[in-house]
Parts: structure tokens; sequence; C-alpha cells
């Protein structure tokens, strides 16, 4: 192989010029969460986003809306939010609880999340609670399997929230994440423990259960404290 210097007549050739390719730039993965409430699960996810969106910026993004509908209205209000957004949502959370809502409602929402999956590029999940998202949050505390109406679950967050010093359990408290993230995987792991129970039952009939889990599992690479 030749040492000497290339001839000046052969600079400008086209083969001699350094290549001068463009970045590839990667685009963040982004995900909707739609939520029925729109107080305590905005909260929730909301303070989930800030930290989500501060640390991984070029990796992942999340947009968090509580829209104050349920069960199948929701999910169509998601579709269109997720179809007409330019950021192009790779997964699109609908998280909702069964409350009493018709048993077919709350079912149809669930598969018609997997048909869209299965049709579409756009993930969608049914992010449902039975009866509604506070069992989520029981869940940090201590596992359970009984049927509770939601209206008893208030005095047992109260008690829980008011053993670390906490004061009492509201709908709008902004602070839950905050005082929940210490017993996350506990949370996870007595709802997977539910899961098991409930295996092939539809949502509606899922009581106690919640797919929070499947959202927070995803998430938590991104939300683990360094």
């Amino acid at each position: 192989m030749s040492l000497k210097p290339p001839k000046k007549s052969d600079l400008n050739k086209s083969w001699m010029k350094p290549r001068r390719d463009k970045a590839k730039k990667l685009q963040p993965e982004y995900h909707l969460i739609v939520t029925e409430g729109t107080d305590t699960e905005p909260a929730y996810f909301g303070a989930i986003k800030e930290i989500v969106n501060n640390r991984y910026q070029g990796k992942i993004q999340l947009s968090v809306f509580g829209d104050g509908d349920n069960t199948l209205n929701l999910l169509n209000k998601a579709r269109k939010r997720a179809e007409s957004d330019p950021n192009g949502y790779k997964h699109v959370w609908v998280v909702y609880d069964t409350d009493d809502f018709p048993p077919e409602h709350i079912d149809k929402t669930a598969q018609l999340c997997e048909e869209l999956s299965a049709s579409g590029d756009i993930s969608y999940h049914a992010i449902w609670s039975n009866q509604c998202i506070e069992i989520w949050f029981l869940l940090h505390f201590s596992y359970m399997h009984s049927d509770l109406h939601r209206s008893e679950y208030w005095p047992k967050l109260t008690e829980c929230l008011r053993s670390l010093d906490e004061g009492d359990y509201t709908k709008n408290r902004p602070d839950m994440y905050r005082i929940l993230y210490p017993m996350m995987d506990y949370a996870i792991a007595n709802a997977k423990r539910l899961a098991v129970e409930n295996q092939g039952k539809p949502p509606s009939r899922s009581a106690p259960g919640t797919a929070v889990y499947q959202l927070i599992e995803l998430l938590k690479p991104y939300i683990t404290e360094e």
C-alpha cells in the first residue's frame, strides 16, 4: 500500500471526501395514560410522569390526562387522543375503576383493548381496578383478598396512613405516590397474587383485583430511586 500523499487533482473526488452520514435521531417511546378519575389518578400518575419525563427525555415520555369518563367512553377518548397526536404513541393505558358500571361495559373495554392491540400499531392496555384504584393503594400495606365495598377502603387507608404519621386519606391527596413508593415492590407482589387468584375471571368478577401493577412494573426501571 502506497504511503504517498494524495495528489492535488484527487482531493475533490467524491471517493476521497470523508463521509458525513447524518446521525439518526432516536425518538423517545411515547406513552399515553388516560384515567377515569380527574383527581386521584392524575395526581398519582402525574407524579410518575414528572420523574420519568425529567430523567429520560430522549428515551421515554409520558402524557397523563384525567378525562373523567368511564369504561367504553374512556377508551374512545383515549383512541381519539392517540390517533390525533403527532407524537405517535406506542402504548395507551386506559385506567378505570369498575365501581357500579355495567359488567358488560367493564369487560368489553378490556376485550377491545386486546383487539385494538392485535390489529394496529398501538398497544392498548386496560388498567382496571375492582372496585377502585384505592385497592392498589391498600396493597402497598397488606394483601387483601376479601371483596369489600369501596366505601370500606377509605377508613383502612386512613388507618394505614396514620401509622406512618401521614394523616387521613382523601380522594384528592396529591402525595400518594411519594408515600407509597417505598412499598411499591410489595404492592406489585400482592397484585400479582390477586391476579393468580382471579385467573380466568373477567375484570368485572375479579374482586378484589387490579391491573395497575402492569403499568407500574413496566415503568419501575425509570422511577427507581438511584
